[in-house]
């Protein structure tokens, strides 16, 4: 594959993961008797996907969403009930498809790439250490944070039961393929930015690898699971990319963390401006929408 085309199919796998993502969280809302536009479920979305970005162990990613939710006109309680359900359904389909690609590509990764990474990862120590110190440091980080945001999620018990109650099967039947989109497009960025080499490594151990890469983020408590999820790639966790790694490393981050920051830094920016912006960033206050 051309260089050229891995960049185009990459962005159409980003356009089809994002607009997944909005249907998902657009029929849960709708389940709970809350109707929003496409636009404001993609913006609430990208504020996530920015504040998960840059906040420890993705912290800050469901506060800007709930922000996003808010600022499209859904009640407190709806908004946590929404998102309450839109984890616990798709929590369900991540182990499920993790563990498919296990049970198809593990033995192949086990033949062809563990031996490599193990090598490279007990010859990267120094890296490992310093990753373990950033870890320790975010941890800390992560429930500072996590307190500052704590009392805006507080809602009566009896009202968020009478929402949750509301909920029928349908959106979050509904949800299930909207999740394996997700995963499935997320998953084969690094594939197709791997078949760009001359020589590329097998695609079925690529593919577990990313997967594991992605999803590690979610208990690494570094933002985007910066330090680990590096270390992890260039140890070969993916394979072996040779000289190309350095780029391919770029690349793949910039489509699978780095654009859906910029987009919510976007969005944020514009809605809101740059000072009410940095305020919600840096201090927790939900900022107000600027002025026309």
């Amino acid at each position: 594959m051309s260089f050229a085309l891995a960049q185009i199919v990459c962005l159409l796998l980003m356009t089809a993961d994002m607009i997944a993502r909005t249907w998902r969280i657009m029929w849960l809302l709708r389940g709970i008797g809350q109707t929003v536009t496409f636009a404001d479920a993609l913006v609430l979305n990208v504020f996530g996907d920015a504040a998960a970005a840059l906040t420890p162990a993705r912290l800050g990613g469901e506060p800007a969403r709930f922000a996003g939710m808010l600022r499209a006109g859904v009640p407190p309680e709806e908004s946590v009930v929404a998102i309450s359900y839109e984890v616990a359904a798709a929590w369900p389909v991540i182990i499920g498809f993790g563990a498919l690609l296990t049970w198809a590509f593990a033995p192949e990764w086990l033949a062809t790439t563990g031996p490599a990474f193990l090598s490279a990862a007990a010859s990267m120590w120094p890296w490992l250490v310093a990753v373990g110190v950033a870890t320790v440091l975010a941890a800390f980080l992560a429930r500072r944070l996590a307190g500052r945001w704590a009392h805006r999620l507080r809602r009566p018990a009896r009202r968020l039961k009478s929402v949750w109650r509301r909920m029928p099967p349908g959106p979050l039947l509904a949800s299930v393929p909207m999740t394996l989109v997700n995963l499935v497009t997320r998953t084969a960025i690094l594939p197709v930015l791997a078949m760009t080499l001359v020589d590329p490594p097998a695609m079925g151990p690529v593919a577990l690898g990313a997967f594991a890469l992605l999803y590690s983020q979610l208990v690494l408590p570094t933002p985007a699971g910066i330090g680990g999820v590096e270390f992890g790639f260039l140890a070969g966790a993916a394979g072996s990319f040779g000289a190309a790694e350095g780029m391919l490393l770029l690349l793949w981050r910039f489509y699978t963390v780095g654009l859906g920051a910029v987009l919510g830094g976007y969005f944020l920016i514009r809605l809101y401006g740059w000072p009410a912006a940095k305020r919600l960033v840096f201090g927790g206050q939900a900022p107000a929408p600027a002025s026309e």
